[in-house]
């Protein structure tokens, strides 16, 4: 199945929903209402995985500030 795991479960779809909203730029406070969450620590720590894109951009940001000193 190209690749795809095939022990999906409604919690993992979640986490990649979540993942993906906040790759795609919606802040943690809409995201938490989205889930209908009141502590952002759960949201951060149990649902926003930093995904390979955003890995890269964040060092390639980090290059960009160093060439600006």
């Amino acid at each position: 199945m190209a690749g795809l795991k095939t022990n999906l479960t409604p919690h993992s779809l979640r986490h990649t929903h979540v993942s993906l909203l906040a790759e795609a730029g919606v802040n943690l406070q809409d995201i938490m209402d989205r889930l209908g969450h009141k502590d952002d620590d759960t949201a951060k720590n149990v649902y926003l995985h930093v995904t390979k894109p955003k890995k890269k951009e964040a060092s390639h940001k980090f290059r960009e500030l160093m060439k600006n000193l």
